[in-house]
């Protein structure tokens, strides 16, 4: 069955979908306008099969009894009811900064890397930039007001040739983990018993600095290449954040929120902020330490009243990954 469905007004899409049972959407009011989401409830009593679900990054309407359309996935498929479902490139939530290096666009909707992970199978479906671009031309993708905007934006030759890489490059990998998951294991009698490896271990530190996200990102993408650990810490005089002025208190705790989403490992730890992260980072065989570039320093040099170059100088044989900001827009 049809969990939902939005083939944009595109004829040879609403006839592909002929003879298949479409569930009827749930209608919910948010300020006097009436929303259409899909009725999860409605989905797990008619109990199909498979559901196929469309708009898989969306976001429900507030009042909704979840946020995303992929958490009522997550639900459907704990009921026993297999999911398919698509997505763009440009929705997976560790290549969000990239993304808007790419296209100068930062992408609102994204999905947690790990909901792509646990698929049971990937299908990396392509199409040359220039093919699709044909397509967009000829009216099969978009209205002409929108296929308008649309070229000026996300279907720029240059962006979907970045982009159809990206998407390539990640489709390899999860094949690549699926054969490294296979050659990890030997057979002894009927079970299969891994190979004893050592697995990497990253730490991020966490600020109130709104590159902070960017710096989450670009580990848990590390993390997951190097099939790895992932940890997020923010260290605090007192061991909590109250003593944090608002604003700060509040960025912080959106980047810790942030972590936990993409699954990695939260801590908040009391005392001074160098000492502690490396101290942390020993007793755990931490083998990377992720930060951000402060705010308004050079790029060829950090004074020694820096956290983080007092944590360069503390840390020793454990490598240190100072990820700055590539985009020129969020520079400025």
């Amino acid at each position: 069955m049809v969990g939902y469905f939005e083939p944009h007004g595109r004829q040879d899409t609403i006839t592909k979908a002929e003879g298949l049972e479409i569930i009827p959407r749930k209608k919910i009011e948010y300020r006097g306008t009436t929303f259409e989401e899909m009725d999860t409830d409605r989905i797990l009593l008619r109990r199909p099969e498979i559901c196929f679900v469309d708009e898989f990054p969306h976001s429900n309407v507030p009042g909704s009894p979840r946020a995303k359309r992929w958490e009522d996935a997550t639900v459907i498929l704990e009921a026993g009811i297999d999911v398919q479902t698509t997505m763009n490139i440009q929705h997976l939530e560790s290549l969000n900064d990239q993304i808007r290096h790419i296209t100068g666009i930062t992408v609102r909707e994204t999905i947690p890397d790990w909901i792509v992970q646990n698929a049971d199978e990937v299908v990396m479906i392509d199409l040359t930039p220039r093919a699709l671009l044909h397509r967009l031309e000829r009216g099969v993708v978009y209205q002409p007001e929108q296929a308008q905007r649309a070229l000026q934006n996300f279907f720029r030759e240059p962006a979907l040739v970045a982009l159809r890489e990206l998407a390539l490059r990640e489709a390899a990998h999860e094949v690549g983990q699926k054969l490294s998951s296979n050659e990890l294991a030997t057979s002894s009698g009927d079970t299969l018993q891994p190979h004893p490896q050592i697995q990497p271990k990253i730490l991020v530190y966490l600020t109130a600095d709104p590159k902070t996200a960017m710096v989450v990102r670009r580990a848990k993408r590390v993390s997951d290449f190097l099939g790895g650990q992932c940890f997020a810490v923010a260290v605090q005089r007192d061991g909590n954040l109250s003593s944090l002025s608002a604003p700060g208190r509040e960025a912080l705790e959106k980047h810790l929120t942030f972590a936990r989403n993409l699954q990695i490992e939260t801590r908040i730890l009391k005392g001074e902020a160098a000492p502690v992260l490396v101290d942390f980072a020993r007793q755990n065989g931490i083998t990377q330490i992720f930060v951000t570039r402060p705010r308004g320093r050079a790029r060829s040099r950090l004074t020694s009243d820096d956290p983080v170059q007092e944590i360069i100088d503390l840390a020793g044989d454990i490598q240190i990954v100072i990820v700055s900001d590539r985009d020129p827009i969020t520079r400025r």
